[in-house]
């Protein structure tokens, strides 16, 4: 059966997979200016069209969720008539000066097909690319460079999930009706430019075009960020680790629970309610069939006994399969792959705010881009009354605010990826061995057409587990949450509509993949926090491991929606939510472990800190702390470092003059600070000068995945092992690595300031006093071409990976950062007022004046008015919206 877009492949519907996280060379990238547009336009559009040195043809320009330039000059709008098939009645829409557009519609078919012709007008190529990665057919116009990411994403199923979800989605539903409006609006836009002519220059210079969009299109990006949000290759990882560094050493230094001390916003009582089954579905590719078996009563803690009871393969194929899946990885686009989390979000009621019923903040964390994944809408119809942060390529708002309820969200960072070693044998070929009896593999096939090369034929490979991903070593394959159909929108927009707690608590118990920790507040001064998504759970065996699949292992169901954690107008009236891992050691499900991504906990710390000690919180309040550059780890190491030093004695004056800045330091990661540049680089150094002797030794494979494997101060798992060491086991074994015995905390602290002073001295120059942090640390806002010319800076920025100004980067420049800032204040119900700011602007086009509209704010930390759709903009612009054509 064809695709859509015209690949071949099974009718029967499949799950998805999940790539490498994106990175971006230090590279300095002007900021744009509309008068040298049309140079460095024509210089972009020669390298993309022809290549030029390492930049492949087309290659660079095209990353997933990526936009491109229209051809068309300042897209600005203006006032006019369009008629658009399909529709109801007459929409308007209304456009602030920074062209946001507030949408009022007679239904919410009509509405939302007004969305996808917005998101059409403004962000087309981006529509059409997001697409493509998502379906396998970015090589139809990357050309053979996007032949991995196709070959990865169509073994990995995220297609047949798109398919099976609305194969399985009711017609008549509010969800899918959705679905085909916001296609109509889309398909509006299309009419009109192919008739027209006015492409976007990157469809004009390939010649390939977008086909019209459909639900499934949707629904694919959909799983695209599920992917993005939470597919992870720990348990690869892990059996990398445990072959160099020994099994006994790999779990002391990466434990299912991290040695530091967290704040979870649920601390429990926690309630033991079994597990749900996964739901029936259309998904070849789905696990194990509901209620085939079910776990252990005790899931917090699996077992290592029933991996060693199946085992299937041996550890050096475990490794081999492993090496080759992330070598694999690796050669995917940026972009594509789940990143380290940095998101905030938090709320206060009661006698903790001042003049309001309750506030909100929220700053979701992701690649800061030109253009955003986030496209700023007001939505009013008799049903809906909403605005916030809509994601391009899917109808409704994300987060936002509506007359009643506000809502942001994190990452949930718990284990959604498992991997299964199939048994196979030469007397059973195209078999596996599962559950008691040999099984017959199904197969898929596709067709992946490439821009000016051969055709590339693919065969998945399927066992009940999943896609097979590798047979190097050991036939592997894959089960991820996020190849279940799951109907997120239904989630969504029953969000849009709430009032209140239990109505936003229900409507996301449809929410089932990414798993994410939504924070709620209201007019009537709830608070809360939600955790929705599927919390997988296995029947036995250690899931942070690579596991055998003949059936004692498999996922066999979720933590039910009422066990998972939540936390409702909580007695001390502030509760936060900053990716730490969300309940106790004692909450009686398994959900990942320390090196699942989940943050170590810093930032958390500072904002209950700061939220617990204030009283009469304001929205200014709670403004300033989406820009706090407090360093927690610093607070409790620098003291520690400092008495070490004193007491050693010795120093160079250099090395005093070093010290000096420490001891008179107030903790904050501030562009004009000195300290704050002597700890960065005393921590990185400290990191590597305990750990890295040890992953030299023991020979482990970092260039297999240098994001998880390398000695990183980014690893949480290892800043948390260090930071317990250094507190309250200063001779731990780990400070005495092969051939250096005797070595202390102490001792390393030393050794890693001296190196830390003589780093910063070839680097910096001068005297210590002169080494500010904004000379080493900086943030940019990268087009996703990555063209130089397209994007905002690098330039000198506070906060580092563990203030709640969070960033993340490599050699301390961030590309990563809060991609949506937002407050909310609730004086009473229907009575809220709301600011928000993104990192870029409302059109993907350089020549636009909405390109880069909202960034001197952002840089800046201020927001913007979020009004609802009803409060319509000053500005005279306004677009009618007719049926017709």
């Amino acid at each position: 059966m064809a695709d859509q877009d015209g690949a071949v492949g099974s009718p029967t519907p499949k799950r998805p997979k999940r790539p490498a996280r994106p990175k971006h060379p230090r590279r300095f990238r002007r900021r744009f200016h509309a008068g040298g547009s049309l140079i460095v336009t024509a210089l972009l559009l020669f390298v993309l069209a022809v290549g030029y040195g390492p930049v492949p043809a087309l290659g660079s320009a095209l990353e997933p969720g990526g936009g491109v330039w229209n051809s068309g000059g300042n897209d600005v709008a203006s006032s006019k008539t369009v008629h658009l098939p399909g529709m109801n009645g007459a929409a308007t829409v209304y456009f602030d000066s920074a062209g946001v557009p507030a949408v009022h519609a007679r239904s919410d078919a009509d509405l939302f097909e007004a969305q996808g012709y917005l998101h059409a007008s403004y962000r087309l190529s981006q529509l059409d690319l997001e697409r493509r990665t998502a379906e396998g057919r970015l090589a139809e116009i990357d050309g053979p460079a996007g032949v991995p990411s196709d070959t990865f994403e169509l073994q990995s199923g995220l297609l047949r999930t798109a398919q099976a979800t609305w194969a399985a989605t009711p017609k008549d539903s509010a969800d899918a009706q959705a679905l085909v409006a916001y296609s109509r609006g889309v398909n509006a836009y299309l009419a009109q430019v192919r008739k027209s002519g006015a492409w976007p220059t990157i469809f004009l210079l390939t010649g390939v075009f977008p086909k019209d969009w459909t639900p499934i299109d949707s629904l694919a990006i959909q799983v695209l960020l599920t992917q993005n949000l939470d597919y992870s290759t720990g348990p690869l990882d892990y059996a990398l680790f445990e072959q160099s560094l020994g099994a006994e050493r790999t779990m002391a230094w990466f434990p299912v629970i991290a040695p530091n001390q967290q704040q979870p916003y649920d601390p429990g009582p926690y309630r033991n309610l079994g597990v749900s089954p996964l739901p029936a579905t259309q998904n070849a590719d789905a696990a194990v069939p509901p209620g085939a078996r079910l776990p252990a009563t005790d899931l917090s803690t699996p077992s290592d006994s029933s991996n060693a009871a199946a085992a299937v393969g041996t550890p050096s194929g475990a490794a081999a399969a492993a090496t080759d899946v992330l070598s694999k990885l690796s050669a995917l686009p940026p972009a594509q792959l789940h990143a380290f989390p940095d998101s905030n979000s938090w709320a206060a009621n009661g006698p903790a705010v001042s003049g309001a019923a309750s506030l909100l903040a929220g700053d979701p964390h992701l690649q800061t881009t030109l253009p955003s994944f986030w496209y700023e809408v007001e939505l009013s119809s008799p049903e809906t009354q909403v605005s916030g942060a809509s994601l391009v390529g899917i109808p409704g708002v994300a987060i936002g605010r509506n007359q009643w309820i506000s809502w942001s969200m994190t990452a949930g960072e718990n284990q959604s990826t498992f991997f299964y070693t199939e048994k196979q044998s030469p007397d059973h070929p195209g078999q596996y061995f599962w559950d008691g009896a040999w099984r017959d593999m199904q197969h898929v096939h596709y067709t992946i057409p490439v821009r000016g090369g051969t055709s590339v034929s693919l065969t998945v490979d399927l066992t009940v587990h999943g896609p097979i991903i590798t047979q190097t070593g050991q036939t592997t394959a894959v089960t991820w949450m996020g190849n279940y159909p799951t109907r997120l929108l239904q989630a969504i927009l029953g969000v849009d509509k709430a009032r209140d707690f239990n109505g936003f608590h229900s409507a996301l118990a449809a929410w089932h993949a990414p798993a994410l920790n939504f924070t709620y507040a209201d007019g009537t001064g709830d608070i809360g926090i939600v955790a929705a998504g599927y919390y997988a759970q296995v029947a036995g065996g250690s899931p942070w491991l690579p596991m055998p699949g003949t059936g004692q292992n498999d996922v066999v169901g979720t933590v039910p929606y009422a066990a998972a954690p939540l936390v409702h107008n909580p007695s001390n009236h502030v509760l936060a939510t900053a990716n730490q891992r969300p309940v106790g050691p004692d909450y009686p499900y398994y959900i990942g472990t320390s090196l699942n991504a989940f943050d170590n906990g810093y930032r958390a710390d500072e904002l209950y800190a700061y939220l617990t000690s204030h009283q009469g919180m304001t929205a200014a309040d709670f403004q300033a702390l989406q820009t706090d550059a407090t360093d927690v780890l610093a607070q409790q190491i620098v003291p520690k470092l400092v008495a070490s030093l004193t007491a050693s004695g010795g120093l160079t004056a250099t090395q005093q003059q070093a010290l000096s800045q420490l001891q008179s330091w107030n903790d904050k990661m501030s562009t004009d600070s000195a300290a704050a540049s002597i700890w960065a680089t005393f921590w990185s150094d400290y990191v590597s000068g305990v750990f890295q002797p040890w992953w030299d030794a023991t020979k482990v494979p970092v260039t297999k995945d240098k994001q998880d494997l390398q000695v990183s101060d980014g690893n949480p798992s290892l800043d948390e092992d260090l930071q317990v060491w250094t507190m309250s086991d200063p001779t731990n074994a780990a400070f005495s690595p092969p051939g250096h015995p005797g070595g202390t905390a102490q001792s390393a602290m030393r050794a890693a300031f001296t190196k830390a002073v003589s780093d910063l001295s070839g680097k910096l120059g001068g005297a210590p006093a002169t080494w500010q942090w904004g000379r080493l640390h900086t943030r940019e806002i990268p087009a996703l071409t990555g063209a130089p010319g397209l994007g905002y800076g690098p330039a000198p920025a506070e906060g580092d990976r563990w203030t709640v100004d969070a960033t993340e980067g490599d050699d301390w420049n961030s590309a990563f950062g809060p991609s949506w800032r937002m407050v909310t204040t609730w004086t009473a119900p229907a009575h809220g007022t709301a600011q928000a700011i993104y990192p870029g602007g409302q059109s993907e086009n350089p020549q636009s004046t909405w390109y880069q509209t909202f960034i001197a704010d952002y840089w800046a930390g201020r927001l913007r008015p979020l009004p609802l759709a009803d409060q319509r903009p000053a500005t005279p612009v306004m677009w009618t919206l007719t049926s017709g054509g």
